[in-house]
């Protein structure tokens, strides 16, 4: 098998006529304070970006000028107009309270960092956009612009959604599902007993965090039925946990599924609204399953389930009959490892499916019929599908985005493919190579909103036909004379890209260097990494702003995608498997070779720099002889597996008791005798994710070890370092440390 990947090493330059142009005897060095400070560097890119169901509007989310962490919703006409703001958050709510504990947790979990108008949605005729805004709810109509106050309580209103026709709006509160019928404003109580342990129709913790599935109720197409889960948390063991903040300090009981114990116990029903009458589900008699994801046919007449097993080794589909609530598998995947989760699902008006499988080693879309048999292949090839992003019945038209060139994986770059319902054909691709597109098709499959980035080109959105035919900006973004980063884009590094062979795979990498590097010198390094299980980090896209400001400092930035990180086949996801933080690191290790065998490349001054698994790499690597690294900056590192979640952590190790070997062998406690440098430990202390404990078993570890190292805790924060002056503390604490253990006032410099 013939992977077409970067043959060689080339470089891009990210330079322009008009940094060419801008480019001054004197030009802007960029800074940690602006970077961290308003406006964003990014300039103005639309967020959260959709049609319409007509297709004549387009709505999206935009941070404000005067404060990035705070977002307003937009719109803009498909055919002529400019864009509007449909609604100013601060203006219908000046001043924003502090938001309860679970919508706190709620947004962590789905890693919304900022205020404001967060999340939208439309109704299936497009009459209406709802929008939930600190924990009330607003309704905007289409026709005339009225913005209506729907709730306005002590409590917040989450998960909020319009009904498919529009008549309704539904939100949980206080735990229970709560259904507003839009003509009189009545409200229905669905749900009543949503208290301590029992929560209604909201997703889980695991749901949330780790199945990408935030919602735990949904609507039929005709509004007759809701299908919704309860949980009962009462089996999840309580991990205390401290929460610290600036103001002192208060134990949260929170219950925290570890790995290899229970989980909470999830059941679905179905509501007839209008009979006041539920129903249960048959998921089976066993009930330590994962509900990974429901879907309606377009009728209403079957609800679809997909259940996982604990061990994430099977998922069946399962028709279920909303009326009685009886069920049977119509379709079953299966893997030695572990069967991916996915939004493929898609179900079609003469009862055949669309869903994702990686049976063929590459995850790939496939045509179902009503009884779950497989009909044909709706795409094939040595590459992975990312995702299925919208269906032409009409035309049989199956538009989704992959990274592939020449019919094989080109992991840099990614764009929206068309293929076919009706045979079994070769994909056109229908945006052009050179960058990374995302994109959001219509209910039609007649247009999309498409965003690109490159290089040289920050985010931008823009609205096509279904053909590519550009149409109308929506934010263009343009990096002109007044875009915010303009001052700064003649010092933006080159950015190179590469390869190379490990274990039998070939992995990506890119490096940037500093502006004015000179070959015939020496630079220290930093090893940027994640190389957990993720999209990946090395793309052609605009790169962040953070990046320049190491290679501002003088710091060489290299990033490689490790085995077990990005879309990528089965094997290379599945090589971490029962053994996380042994394949990653033997793979960086490759790495820091390649970096050794450049010339340019200072052998005594290289560091690494990861977050969350990224710290748990830096942890594993600063301990790994071979790395030989002068530095690591570990953040929210796992340092223990068995502390971890089960669906995450079970999904790639195994439970401890049967896989007691790779939890030993991932333990970073036993190896830090073999630190080969210095040390940075971060850590929020309201961290709810990778509890801090992670991190003190490592304190008190090192201190009775008398291993001198450094730490720096976040008083208030979670699993990420949130707004403009945390974040420049954070990253002025990154370069000092830096700079005194691989930069100019390091022992080793010159």
């Amino acid at each position: 098998m013939r992977t077409v990947l970067l043959a060689s090493v080339f470089a891009l330059t990210a330079g322009s006529a008009f940094a060419q142009s801008t480019t001054s005897a004197n030009p802007a060095v960029l800074t940690p304070e602006r970077v961290f400070a308003n406006p964003s560097l990014n300039g103005p890119v639309a967020q959260g970006v959709s049609l319409s169901p007509d297709g004549d509007l387009v709505a999206f989310l935009r941070a404000r000028e005067d404060d990035v962490s705070v977002l307003d919703l937009w719109a803009a006409p498909t055919g002529a107009g400019e864009p509007f703001k449909l609604i100013d958050a601060r203006a219908l709510v000046p001043d924003a309270g502090e938001l309860s504990e679970a919508e706190k947790a709620r947004r962590e979990r789905m890693r919304i960092s900022q205020r404001g108008v967060v999340e939208y949605s439309w109704d299936e005729q497009g009459r209406y956009i709802l929008a939930p805004l600190e924990g009330d709810i607003f309704l905007a109509s289409r026709e005339g612009g009225e913005i209506r106050r729907l709730t306005e309580t002590e409590a917040d209103e989450v998960d909020a959604k319009v009904s498919p026709e529009g008549n309704y709006v539904s939100f949980v509160r206080d735990q229970d599902l709560v259904v507003m019928n839009l003509s009189s404003g009545a409200e229905q109580a669905i749900t009543t007993d949503g208290e301590g342990l029992i929560t209604w129709a909201t997703a889980e913790f695991i749901a949330q965090e780790e199945m990408d599935r935030d919602t735990g109720y949904w609507w039929s197409p005709n509004e007759k039925f809701i299908a919704l889960q309860r949980t009962d948390e009462s089996t999840v063991d309580i991990v205390p946990r401290l929460d610290i903040t600036g103001g002192g300090a208060s134990v949260i009981e929170q219950r925290y599924p570890r790995a290899g114990r229970p989980n909470a116990v999830v059941e679905l029903y179905v509501q007839d609204v209008a009979a006041n009458r539920r129903v249960k589900v048959d998921l089976g008699t066993n009930t330590d399953i994962y509900l990974a994801r429901v879907n309606w046919s377009k009728d209403g007449g079957t609800l679809y389930v997909q259940r996982q097993s604990r061990d994430q080794k099977t998922l069946d589909l399962l028709a279920v009959d909303p009326a009685t609530g009886a069920s049977r598998v119509i379709a079953t995947q299966t893997s030695n490892a572990w069967v991916p989760l996915s939004h493929d699902f898609k179900p079609l008006e003469d009862g055949t499916f669309i869903w994702s499988s990686q049976e063929s080693g590459w995850k790939h879309l496939y045509l179902y019929g009503p009884d779950g048999r497989q009909i044909r292949a709706i795409t094939h090839g040595d590459y992975p599908v990312k995702s299925l992003n919208g269906v032409n019945t009409e035309t049989g038209d199956v538009y989704f985005t992959a990274s592939m060139r020449d019919g094989e994986e080109y992991p840099i770059e990614q764009q929206l493919f068309r293929a076919s319902l009706n045979r079994t054909v070769e994909p056109v691709a229908v945006t052009p190579q050179g960058g990374w597109w995302s994109a959001s098709v219509n209910r039609t499959g007649t247009a999309y909103v498409g965003n690109y980035t490159d290089l040289t080109t920050p985010m931008r959105s823009g609205l096509y036909q279904a053909d590519g035919t550009f149409v109308r900006w929506i934010e263009e973004n343009a990096l002109d004379a007044d875009h915010p980063f303009a001052p700064y884009v003649s010092r933006r590094p080159a950015t190179e890209f590469g390869t190379l062979e490990s274990h039998g795979e070939t992995l990506v990498w890119q490096m940037s260097k500093p502006v004015d590097f000179d070959p015939s010198k020496t630079y220290p390094v930093v090893m940027e990494v994640y190389g957990g299980p993720s999209g990946g980090g090395v793309r052609r896209g605009w790169q962040k702003s953070t990046t320049q400001l190491l290679t501002e400092a003088g710091y060489i930035v290299f990033r490689l995608d490790n085995r077990g990180e990005g879309d990528r086949s089965a094997a290379f996801k599945e090589a971490l498997y029962l053994k996380m933080g042994q394949p990653e690191i033997e793979d960086q290790v490759r790495g820091a070779e390649y970096l050794r065998s450049l010339p340019y490349v200072d052998d005594a001054r290289i560091a690494m720099m990861g977050w969350s698994y990224g710290g748990f790499m830096s942890l594993m690597a600063l301990t790994e002889p071979e790395m030989g690294l002068a530095s690591a900056i570990a953040g929210a590192p796992p340092t223990e597996w068995s502390l971890y979640d089960t669906h995450y952590t079970e999904r790639f190790m195994s439970t401890p008791e049967a896989n007691a070997e790779g939890y030993a062998a991932s333990d970073a406690i036993p190896r830090l005798d073999n630190l080969t440098g210095r040390l940075l430990l971060m850590h929020g202390m309201a961290d709810d994710n990778v509890i801090l404990e992670n991190s003190t078993r490592v304190i008190d570890a090192l201190q009775v070890k008398s291993i001198p190292f450094e730490l720096m805790l976040y008083p208030g924060q979670r699993h990420g370092v949130r707004g403009n002056e945390r974040q420049l503390q954070q990253w002025r604490t990154y370069l000092d440390f830096l700079d005194r253990t691989i930069g100019s006032r390091a022992p080793s410099a010159d």
